[in-house]
């Protein structure tokens, strides 16, 4: 068996690299390893805290099969019908398509050998099934690990009870926590009869074993059996084993100070791991002041109730569900859940502002990390607020601000779930819902759906005339030009993106968007000829995106820059300009950047004169496309280097040699098409078309078949009229 864990993750999927030592259940783990290689649904039930998770992790890294594991943590979702986008969003999947996140899932694990662990389901059990059995019908090489407080009731299923530990593990547990906070305690008796009283269970041994700082064992002990005795009436060995979890945890609470009880409490209403900066906003005040939080939670922190983890976006802390959930039963008690789950929205709403403001700065990398790091939260966030009429304004607002999360991080299909939720309410707040709408209307078109796209550009223009908000016409404006670009209305478009940038200019609006807006004019001048205009247009966009540090929208203009150094026979310029173009769409997931940069390198690649390895980029990029909509948008102008390509290609190689290396690139996935995109090959330039006369010629072809037919009505006109 391969354990793929590497650098805190797992090289092939995403399981977490644990940092304390796994003890004990050597027995257990063998045996669920071979119910992995004998069942496709293997299913580890038992009670909260009992370590079914830790345990699913160690066998699903021992017996990871080729293609990988990946595990989706399913706690945080409440809302079912979000299941689906929860597990895509775990398998870090970007599909910029209409398609239901189910055949998004269905396609990425198709023909692969892998393992998909489904953590904490029981709350979604019905849907959770209905998921497991499609995909387990479909998907014959795939295997499931599911693990919660119940069983799915699916065809197939083996059941895998999970026993606590028993008596000498759960001492040797004991031991190893007290070890790792310098405290040695043998093996005497007390450590047993502790053991013994929290009936083996492993959380309820570790928060005993986070005690030890100010209790010895023989203080543990007597302390558990004044609790115990008081819930039970001295009968001990009746105790249900939920019981002494609830007796282990509740035990715990009684002991820490009203500070640490608070704060416990209040950390329960954030959906997943949180920094210090959201603990001191969302929990301080009433008996906690903000500059007391960090040593509170340090205390927690000792005492096991809190878990430390460290990613690319910090320090984090979080708590195990069953934590979590006994904290929110003692928030609800004190009457103060309501208050803390809008200062938890506030929160969210906050983080969502500073993200949106900073996205066109220097921090742009950072700002990814940290809405990554913030997903689950963001996402309680957004479900109070759509499920709530007097908080709708707000849900339609965090919906709109996040724009760059859906558009710039690859996370369209989840973006537009939101959206068409915040577009559908009437909150009151004409401002909120407008940039909901230009931002459905946007996240649409990158879709390729653009019978909505128009329907929502055109309500949000009208709706913007109506209450003189020249943003947000300005925006649909643009976005309706961004329409016509796709579907080779050029004229159009041209006229929508120049009239929206004036008004950018006249409101004084400047960040990623507006920039967007001039790289997609000059995506119109070039088509049409006019490279020199398009040129200056985009370093123009290139300058001051390195003044203010922005990344994401620089790389499309990179991308028309690497175009134009093609066309002009620069092909060193173009290959590094597309270097830069690739890199810094592919860190945001940014699928649409990184399969155009793919295209466009297969072109200059075929210019310098390999013709495979253009035909093997050609197959990567075809592969890629799928999960970003139609291959090049279904346009004649955005298709044009790819036949160009495909035609150099061809005629270098012959067909046969041509379709066997472009199979040969559809095998690679995304991120070994990136890396070999990448590589620059040298190879001789002898003999080969210069690249001003074959687009000149592709073009003479284009202009004779359109005369021969009749021109196509665009697709963004309905009923006659032109949007916008």
């Amino acid at each position: 068996m391969r354990n793929h864990r590497r650098g805190g993750t797992c090289a092939d999927g995403n399981l977490p690299l644990e940092l304390d030592a796994f003890v004990g259940r050597t027995a257990e783990l063998a045996e669920l390893c071979r119910a992995l290689d004998e069942a496709r649904l293997v299913t580890v039930t038992g009670m909260g805290g009992v370590g079914k998770s830790r345990l699913a992790v160690h066998a699903a890294a021992r017996s990871a099969p080729p293609d990988g594991v990946w595990r989706a943590e399913l706690a945080p979702v409440r809302d079912p019908a979000f299941l689906d986008h929860a597990v895509v969003a775990a398998l870090g999947l970007t599909d910029h398509t209409t398609r239901p996140p189910r055949e998004t899932l269905a396609g990425h694990l198709a023909g692969r050998r892998a393992l998909l662990v489904l953590d904490g389901f029981e709350h979604l059990v019905d849907r959770c099934a209905a998921l497991v059995a499609d995909l387990l019908h479909r998907l014959p090489g795939l295997r499931i690990l599911a693990v919660g407080r119940r069983a799915l009731a699916v065809a197939g299923e083996r059941l895998f009870p999970l026993a606590p530990l028993g008596p000498d593990e759960a001492a040797e547990l004991f031991r190893v926590r007290a070890a790792q906070q310098g405290i040695d305690v043998g093996d005497g008796p007390e450590v047993r009869e502790v053991c013994r009283r929290l009936e083996g269970i492993p959380l309820a041994v570790e928060l005993a074993a986070g005690r030890l700082g100010a209790l010895s064992p023989a203080q543990l002990l007597e302390r558990l059996d004044d609790r115990f005795r008081l819930l039970t009436g001295g009968g001990r060995d009746a105790l249900p084993r939920h019981q002494a979890l609830r007796t282990a945890i509740g035990w715990s609470h009684e002991l820490c100070t009203p500070e640490e009880r608070l704060l416990w409490a209040r950390l329960s209403v954030f959906a997943g791991p949180v920094d210090l900066e959201a603990a001191e906003y969302v929990c301080s005040g009433d008996g906690l002041a903000a500059e007391d939080v960090l040593d509170v939670l340090g205390a927690l922190l000792a005492q096991s109730v809190v878990t430390r983890e460290e990613g690319p976006a910090g320090v984090r802390y979080g708590m195990l569900d069953t934590v979590r959930e006994y904290g929110a039963r003692w928030l609800e008690a004190t009457g103060d859940a309501e208050r803390l789950r809008r200062r938890h929205r506030d929160w969210c709403v906050g983080l969502a502002t500073w993200c949106e403001l900073e996205w066109f700065s220097p921090r742009q990398g950072e700002v990814a990390a940290s809405i990554e790091a913030e997903l689950p939260n963001v996402r309680a966030a957004l479900d109070f607020c759509l499920s709530d009429p007097q908080e709708a304004h707000l849900g339609q607002y965090l919906a709109g601000t996040l724009w760059f999360v859906w558009v710039g991080c690859g996370r369209l299909s989840e973006g537009r779930h939101w959206l068409e939720q915040a577009a559908r309410l009437d909150s009151g707040s004409e401002q909120a819902r407008l940039k909901a709408l230009w931002v459905l209307g946007y996240v649409a078109i990158l879709q390729g759906d653009t019978v909505p796209a128009l329907a929502a550009l055109q309500e949000c223009r009208e709706e913007a005339e109506r209450c003189a908000n020249e943003t947000a016409v300005a925006y649909a404006e643009h976005r309706t030009g961004c329409l016509a670009l796709i579907t080779d209305d050029m004229a159009r478009a041209e006229t929508l993106l120049r009239s929206a940038l004036e008004r950018y200019r006249r409101i004084g609006e400047l960040n990623s968007n507006v920039l967007m807006g001039q790289v997609e004019l000059a995506m119109t001048r070039a088509f049409q000829g006019d490279l020199p205009d398009a040129v200056r247009l985009c370093e123009d966009v290139r300058r001051v995106c390195e003044d203010h540090g922005e990344r994401w929208t620089r790389a499309y203009a990179l991308y028309v820059l690497a175009y134009a150094a093609w066309y002009e026979g620069d092909l060193g310029r173009a290959r590094e300009l597309l270097r830069e173009c690739l890199s810094d769409a592919h860190s945001f997931h940014d699928l649409l950047g990184s399969v155009l940069a793919v295209e466009l390198v297969a072109l200059v690649t075929a210019a310098e004169g390999d013709a495979a390895e253009a035909a093997v980029l050609q197959g990567a990029a075809g592969r890629m496309w799928p999960s970003v909509g139609l291959p090049l948008f279904g346009s004649e102008y955005f298709n044009a280097p790819h036949e160009l390509c495909e035609a150099t290609a061809r005629e270098g190689l012959g067909d046969e040699r041509y379709e066997e290396c472009v199979r040969q690139g559809s095998r690679l996935g995304r991120q070994e098409a990136v890396a070999r995109a990448l590589v620059r090959r040298r190879v001789a330039l002898d003999g080969l078309p210069a690249p001003r006369a074959a687009v000149r010629e592709a073009r003479e072809s284009r202009a004779a078949g359109r005369k021969q037919q009749p021109a196509a009505s665009p697709t963004w006109k309905k009923g006659g009229e032109t949007a916008g």
